[in-house]
């Protein structure tokens, strides 16, 4: 099945896989390629200037939390799936993936959760490709900027996208099992593992257990607490 201009079967899986093409209704918004280039990272950001600081400032403020690691990793992984959720949805259903240059990937800093992202032309590639459209063309020059900006580890961004695949596998394979789409979760499952050789993946999960072997420091906000998937078996620091 080749894809069409609107992507309309991803809406089926859920929120996290919409994928809106066309121009945005709200007026232009920065492109990823954008947000990963941008060098500047003060109080003052804005959507258009640095995109990627302001929403790391967004979720800081949104979840309370001081420390601009802690909130660039949870702006990551929220990012990151989407990121996955879109191209490998279209992978499985369609067996074909839209080409996500950043350069025609637009994102809204200031948008809810899941993150709003808006396709300007819809390009079909083979299959074959998903790795260089999402970890080669988003997630390399992302780990980059965030490293450099905010001080996160490298290791631990990995492993937010390490996690990311396996939940965008697990929601394809819920929807696929309940509307006897086994093919489409079976097609999920294969394209993750071959993603998941890449040296930059590989790795980040227990293949016996499916948990991190990092942790996204979710339990360091206020009232956080431990991930489904998490390297430890209770906060560090607390009895």
């Amino acid at each position: 099945m080749d894809l069409d201009p609107e992507l309309s079967a991803l809406g089926a899986l859920g929120g996290f896989f919409v994928l809106r093409t066309g121009v945005a209704p709200r007026g232009p918004l920065p492109t990823l390629a954008h947000a990963y280039a941008t060098t500047a990272s003060d109080a003052a950001a804005d959507v258009y200037r640095d995109p990627l600081t302001f929403r790391v400032h967004k979720v800081a403020q949104s979840l309370h939390t001081p420390e601009s690691r802690v909130a660039a990793s949870i702006a990551h992984q929220g990012l990151v799936a989407r990121l996955w959720c879109a191209a490998l949805g279209c992978a499985a259903l369609y067996d074909r993936v839209p080409d996500l240059d950043p350069r025609w990937l637009h994102w809204d800093p200031d948008g809810s959760t899941p993150d709003d992202l808006w396709l300007g032309e819809v390009h079909a590639l083979p299959v074959d490709a998903l790795d260089v459209v999402v970890r080669e063309a988003h997630l390399v020059p992302l780990t980059a900027a965030l490293v450099f900006r905010h001080g996160v580890s490298a290791r631990l961004l990995w492993g937010n996208a390490g996690s990311a695949l396996a939940g965008a596998v697990r929601m394809i394979d819920r929807w696929a099992r309940t509307g006897g789409r086994v093919d489409v979760a079976e097609r999920a499952r294969a394209l993750a593992a071959g993603l998941f050789a890449h040296p930059d993946l590989s790795g980040t999960l227990d293949a016996a257990t499916g948990r991190r072997r990092s942790c996204c420091l979710y339990y360091r906000l206020p009232g956080g607490g431990l991930c489904g998937d998490c390297c430890f078996d209770r906060p560090p620091g607390r009895d």
